[in-house]
């Protein structure tokens, strides 16, 4: 290094010390950067470790993906896969949908529909039979009372039917009666253990609307009134207007009004087998009227009224719901009646043999003493 020219040196001056300390520093001043600059450019062993650990996973990603999907070209030539390995889906857990309800019902629903739908097993049906022969389901009324008997407490002995409740007899045997039954003996017919006869007094013609008295019957009353027999009396009628009910009711007062009668004074309207009546037009409605007309001058001269009929009369040929206030003496000849309504008389055979009458008796059960009201 020269100096400059001017340069002296005095004692104050830069010493060779001094400069050597100086040029020390500046070296290992450029030593330290020139690592830095180094190290700046080389990777730490650390990030190449890494570096190496993420390529080595990349590669190994890349082989799984080619071992889990095939190549395409390897699935459709030569390839052993079939269609269900490829099916994916499965590897995703499958939900159970909950069933939406059934528009239309299910064959437990239409069986109970149909048997609810079927008058035969509903409860709410009786069948009628009509006189034609041909049947079919009624609808019960559910506001006309309803009988309670327990027909399982029935018993028939030698054709004669009983009803006993809790081991006691509380029916009676009766016997309805009239010209077609030729001479009775009455003491005979107590004997086998009638206890009430009902006797025809009398008939309107079903042709010509004329009353007639039936011929046996003064001659039945006083021997059955003999006998010691609860008697009771019945009329045929024809009547297609009230005030013929009202006539055919008079005539039966005036020709019980000199005997003890104890048991009901009994309306029978009916049809007539193969045969047409004078009754055949007369509607519903006016043989309602027409029957409680009768019915009513009998109550009102102190008798006990009684309707008669078969269930096909009592249900279909009058309105019950008009005549509720009357007893009714059922004629249905079955080992059980089916009829729904209250009655208090039944008349089950007109075919049975008893001692007392000639030919076939017409049997009865009342489950009432009228003897006793």
């Amino acid at each position: 290094m020269r100096l400059p020219d001017d340069y002296e040196d005095h004692g104050g001056g830069l010493t060779p010390t001094v400069i050597s300390a100086i040029v020390a520093v500046t070296i290992f001043v450029a030593v330290i950067l020139t690592v830095v600059l180094i190290m700046n450019r080389q990777p730490t062993s650390h990030q190449q470790n890494n570096t190496a650990a993420q390529t080595e996973n990349v590669q190994q990603a890349g082989n799984n993906q080619t071992d889990k999907y095939p190549d395409t070209q390897d699935l459709i030539t030569g390839s052993t896969l079939t269609p269900s390995d490829l099916d994916f889906w499965d590897m995703y857990p499958e939900t159970t949908a909950t069933p939406l309800p059934s528009a239309e019902p299910s064959q437990k629903d239409n069986k109970k529909e149909t048997a609810e739908a079927d008058p035969s097993t509903d409860g709410k049906h009786t069948l009628v039979t009509n006189r034609d022969g041909k049947e079919e389901w009624v609808l019960i009324s559910p506001y006309l009372p309803k009988h309670e008997y327990d027909f399982t407490k029935l018993v028939c002995q030698s054709d004669l039917m009983k009803y006993y409740q809790d081991g006691k007899l509380t029916s009676y045997v009766g016997v309805d009666i009239s010209k077609y039954q030729d001479y009775v003996d009455f003491l005979k017919l107590k004997k086998a253990g009638v206890d009430f006869v009902m006797l025809r007094v009398g008939a309107r013609g079903y042709g010509s609307g004329q009353i007639v008295l039936d011929d046996y019957f003064v001659d039945n009353i006083k021997r059955a009134t003999d006998a010691g027999l609860q008697i009771g009396v019945y009329f045929t009628s024809q009547a297609i207007t009230e005030e013929e009910a009202v006539e055919e009711s008079n005539i039966v007062l005036e020709n019980i009004k000199d005997y003890k009668i104890t048991y009901p004074v009994a309306f029978d309207m009916s049809f007539v087998d193969n045969d047409t009546t004078r009754i055949e037009t007369v509607s519903r409605a006016d043989k309602t009227k027409i029957t409680k007309a009768f019915l009513d001058t009998i109550e009102a001269a102190g008798y006990k009224p009684l309707l008669y009929g078969d269930k096909e009369w009592l249900i279909k040929e009058i309105d019950l719901s008009k005549l509720s206030a009357y007893d009714v003496w059922l004629s249905q000849m079955e080992d059980v009646p089916d009829y729904p309504y209250r009655f208090t008389m039944w008349q089950y055979a007109n075919d049975v043999t008893i001692d007392g009458i000639a030919g076939y008796a017409n049997m009865n059960i009342s489950f009432i003493d009228y003897s006793e009201k």
